[in-house]
């Protein structure tokens, strides 16, 4: 039974919602064990859309601070492992072969950026917060700017990756991540409504034209994923990653040394 999430079937649409209210949904190493236990089951399943959604007020709000704590102290080889965990992630979002619709209800950070902008629609209320907040302590988004240069383009995306700043559903809209923004209680029945429209569609030519998506960036994706599974483990033993992660759990300005 997951204890980070749920996965409900109703019609031909699986729901699964991110179910960790008191962390704002924040990603853990179970979160995506189960996360891709239910794609999993989705894909096998009789299900042929499915909507991505968060319980409470945020949809996700990045990496579990305890989760954050826990990488000063791993190996190298514990970081690879874990960078490739989350890369599995992403790469099953980006690859699914049914259509996925996030239903996006409050702030998603850094990787919940990443789950949310990785399906094919995303739908996402006006208070929506987004941002790749990476760099200020001391990480990288190597993961997500595989993604995300080829949504909204190399220039969009080195101001969003470079500055870590917080954008809003507008601003998100304007570069092609946000599909459109829906009033909050409106949210759910408009990706049931967008759910049921794509079950109006031939299955076999959804799943089809997903696969000749898949197929004509996959080599390239694929290696650009594992230079920055490398990269993300790499930077996890400077300095200034362990200054920047101890700055953010102390919740005090970092003190940068450049290394």
């Amino acid at each position: 039974m997951p204890k980070t999430l749920t996965l409900a079937f109703d019609a031909g649409i699986a729901t699964i919602t991110l179910s960790r209210p008191e962390k704002r949904n924040a990603i853990s190493s179970q979160m995506i064990d189960e996360l891709l236990a239910a794609l999993d089951e989705i894909e096998t399943g009789t299900a042929r859309v499915a909507i991505i959604t968060g319980a409470g007020k945020a949809f996700c709000a990045g990496m579990d601070l305890e989760a954050l704590s826990a990488l000063a102290a791993f190996s190298h080889e514990q970081n690879l492992e874990d960078s490739r965990r989350m890369a599995r992630l992403f790469r099953r979002l980006y690859f699914f072969p049914k259509p996925l619709i996030a239903a996006v209800n409050g702030a998603a950070i850094a990787g919940g950026t990443g789950i949310a902008t990785m399906c094919d629609f995303t739908l996402a209320v006006p208070e929506a917060k987004f941002g790749y907040t990476e760099v200020k302590i001391g990480f990288i988004p190597a993961l997500v700017s595989v993604f995300l240069r080829r949504q909204i383009g190399e220039k969009r995306a080195r101001d969003l990756l470079l500055t870590g700043r917080i954008f809003d559903a507008t601003e998100a809209r304007e570069f092609g991540l946000v599909t459109q923004i829906v009033p909050a209680e409106m949210l759910l029945s408009r990706a049931r409504e967008l759910a049921t429209s794509l079950l109006s569609a031939s299955p076999t030519s959804l799943i089809r034209t997903k696969l000749l998506l898949r197929r004509c960036v996959e080599v390239e994706i694929d290696r650009e994923i594992e230079l920055a599974v490398q990269e993300n483990a790499a930077i996890r033993s400077t300095p200034d990653f362990k200054e920047g992660l101890a700055a953010f759990l102390e919740k005090r300005p970092p003190k940068w040394s450049g290394q």
